[in-house]
């Protein structure tokens, strides 16, 4: 099959350093490539790749101090994939609703992976305005805010099986890894360890938008001696930190559409806790990979419990559920199904979707 991944331009694929979307996008394309299918991605012109690169820009955007507007550039890619729209079976956007206006009229060779949030109230417009596109989510959970929009699948993110190897968890640390902000709750991991009287290291990075968060909100309470700030590591760098964390700790206070960093401890044999929001449950088997909770008391409570998780059991989970062979596999089901889509399907798609949408509104 003739396959064209559209990136975000944000992070290179791989990325160096933070981007969950860009790090899927790129495993994602190489397995399909070793599956035997023919793939051009369109990404940064840094981003490293057996396929075909289509790079708008010399290097990730958010490395870039030169950009000022990364919309140019996103626009840029897109015009380049309709240019050689013929070159390709299917067409997977990786970009939000950026392409729906370029490319509805060939909605029959494109699937759009959405991988953020949907409770925006700015987003239900733009999806009955495009109704015939077809739609993957990345859980179930991440659907709930609109039900009634094109959904073709869900497909979970998948990992190399070799990217990272079983840790020992000798380390004896609680791990958080991600973003410093509000929703990913880092004041609360801090609470957490201060409670359980357990060392805490932080390797997460500080987004712009996020600055006055840090400074007023976190940065007091790395005084605390259990607390060790790392700042922002890479790939190279996780596996080590996953691996000889006793436990992660996950205390989001958003709907969070997937998680990587949930498999991707997982993936290094290392429990989790993990608060009760938008796909952890999906994501977590409690009691097995770590424990879905409600409070940081229950969080607490629990780090024992997790700790003593087999964590082989933990890594044989993964295999099953999040290998990227499997995310391959099940695109793949998704590419055919659109492709053996007729023009009939999309006006019952498109007025059925819109029908739901105005009972919704």
């Amino acid at each position: 099959m003739r396959i064209a991944q559209v990136s975000p331009l944000h992070g290179s694929c791989p990325p160096q350093f933070y981007g969950g979307t860009e790090r899927v996008v790129s495993y994602l394309t190489e397995e399909l490539i070793r599956q035997g299918h023919e793939v051009t991605l369109f990404a940064s012109g840094d981003s490293r790749t057996a396929a075909m690169l289509q790079a708008p820009c010399k290097r990730a955007l958010r490395l870039d101090p030169l950009c000022r507007d990364p919309l140019v550039y996103h626009f840029i890619s897109l015009n380049h994939v309709l240019r050689s729209t013929d070159r390709f079976d299917i067409i997977h956007f990786h970009t939000d609703y950026l392409h729906f206006p370029s490319f509805a009229r060939q909605w029959r060779k494109t699937l759009t992976t959405m991988h953020g949030r949907l409770d925006l109230p700015d987003l239900p417009p733009i999806f009955r305005e495009f109704p015939m596109m077809p739609l993957a989510s990345i859980s179930q959970a991440q659907r709930a805010p609109m039900p009634w929009a094109n959904w073709y699948g869900t497909v979970y993110h998948g990992l190399p099986l070799n990217l990272y190897a079983p840790g020992t968890g000798e380390g004896g640390y609680l791990a958080f890894i991600g973003r410093i902000c509000p929703e990913k709750r880092p004041d609360w991991a801090i609470e957490i360890a201060r409670r359980a009287r357990v060392p805490l290291k932080i390797a997460a990075k500080v987004d712009k938008v996020d600055r006055t968060y840090y400074k007023k909100k976190i940065k007091p309470r790395l005084e605390n001696p259990l607390v060790r700030f790392i700042g922002e590591i890479g790939e190279g760098d996780k596996g080590e930190f996953l691996g000889n964390a006793m436990v992660l700790l996950f205390p989001i206070d958003w709907p969070e559409p997937f998680g990587l960093v949930v498999i991707e401890a997982m993936a290094n044999g290392t429990p989790m806790i993990a608060f009760r929001r938008g796909s952890v449950p999906e994501i977590i088997d409690h009691g097995v990979t770590g424990f879905v909770v409600d409070s940081i008391e229950e969080a607490v409570a629990a780090i024992p419990l997790a700790k003593a998780l087999d964590r082989s059991a933990i890594r044989r989970r993964f295999e099953e559920r999040f290998s990227v062979e499997r995310m391959a596999r099940n695109y793949l089901a998704l590419y055919r199904e659109i492709l053996r889509s007729s023009p009939l399907n999309a006006v019952l798609n498109a007025a059925a979707t819109t029908h739901a949408a105005a009972n919704a509104a």
